[in-house]
């Protein structure tokens, strides 16, 4: 016989016993991670450099931060410096080992995201996959030697590379600071790891974010002096239709109608801030969320349309994320009659205004300082 705990425990009673039973693993998931910089910080575990500057994109906790499209604005604005190489581990993908991008490829042989950057910046970048870094960028150099920047994304735990420059992304609406270490919350690495961090940028933060939560942020985040901070946030784009029609209906987000219905079908993370922006208009929006990196079924284009055409609406648009987009258009299960209703909104991130050089200067400084003027890697533990 089954037992509603809800109906005889209160939510904090309920989530006082989870946090009791979640945090010895937490203890011992801690320690794991303790042990492991450690030996890295001691030397048993030597990191490696290369001759070519690696800049590092990475996190300290589980879920959406903004790897993808800050590492989209840091090639976009570096590519005409540098010649650029991008490698990912390629998360979820089918494939394993070094693969490097080419046009025959999908997003299950490197990955939706990867795949996504290799798609906006094709002829402009080299990308690879490769579960080990090291590896991956032996392979890059051996296979273009012109490279002059490597950018890691997703790499700050990955510590068998010595960066030139480490970027760490904070969510503002979830900072560190706030949080515990997995299973019990949601770090990969104690707080104080920000430590190891050149740059951080917290992302995500809104539009009217005030100075007093700026610096408030800044307090809380306690970084060293030489660590340089910034702020960033998404910006929406204009719908784009995900697979290529004549003359598409919606152009503009601001053209939708309170007649009109939105359904948005979202596989990210965190698809909150998507869906409050969608319902800044008039349209009446719903929402089906996946998991993170899903891949669609036929079953779930049945579903998904079973939904849609039941909605109410005098037009009726499916919206859904750039990276679902690429995962989408190469779906053979997508039905052919539905293309001309499913768009994306893609996103850019921008930068707030602060005192000092912006992120781009003081990111290329690091990248051209020279290797003696680096200090030495003090050990935290």
């Amino acid at each position: 016989m089954a037992f509603d705990l809800s109906k005889i425990l209160t939510k904090q009673r309920r989530r006082s016993i989870l946090t009791a039973i979640l945090t010895p693993f937490s203890w011992i998931y801690g320690a794991v991670v303790w042990c492991r910089n450690a030996l890295f910080d001691i030397g048993l575990f030597r990191q490696e450099s290369f001759d070519v500057p690696v800049v590092s994109v990475g996190n300290i906790t589980m879920g959406g931060t903004g790897k993808t499209p800050h590492v989209e604005y840091i090639v976009e604005a570096l590519c005409r410096r540098y010649n650029i190489a991008v490698l990912s581990r390629g998360y979820k993908r089918a494939t394993s080992g070094f693969i490097l991008a080419t046009d025959s490829l999908t997003p299950r042989d490197l990955g939706d995201e990867p795949y996504q950057i290799y798609q906006k910046f094709n002829g402009v970048i080299t990308l690879a996959v490769c579960e080990s870094r090291r590896k991956g960028i032996k392979e890059l150099l051996r296979i273009n030697p012109d490279i002059s920047l490597i950018v890691l994304d997703d790499a700050f735990q990955h510590r068998w590379i010595k960066p030139k420059v480490n970027i760490v992304l904070v969510d503002y609406n979830h900072p560190p600071f706030n949080d515990k270490l997995l299973p019990l919350g949601t770090l990969r690495e104690p707080a104080h790891r920000l430590i190891k961090a050149d740059m951080v940028v917290v992302t995500k933060c809104p539009t009217d974010i005030t100075p007093i939560a700026i610096r408030t942020m800044k307090q809380n985040l306690d970084l060293f002096p030489s660590t340089e901070l910034f702020f960033s946030n998404i910006r929406y784009g204009d719908p784009v239709p995900v697979f290529p029609v004549p003359n598409p209906e919606l152009s503009r987000l601001s053209w939708l109608l309170s007649t009109d219905t939105v359904l948005c079908v979202t596989g990210i993370a965190n698809p909150r801030p998507l869906v409050r922006y969608l319902r800044q208009f008039a349209a009446t929006v719903k929402v089906m969320h996946y998991d993170d990196h899903h891949y669609f079924t036929r079953n779930d284009f049945n579903d998904i349309f079973s939904i849609f055409d039941q909605l109410e609406g005098k037009r009726k648009f499916i919206l859904t994320t750039e990276k679902d987009a690429v995962r989408i258009v190469s779906n053979a299960y997508f039905p052919p009659t539905k293309r001309d209703c499913i768009y994306y909104v893609p996103i850019r991130v921008g930068f707030l205004e602060q005192d000092g050089p912006d992120f781009v200067t003081v990111l290329t400084r690091r990248i051209d300082e020279r290797d003696d003027t680096e200090l030495p890697d003090v050990g935290h533990l």
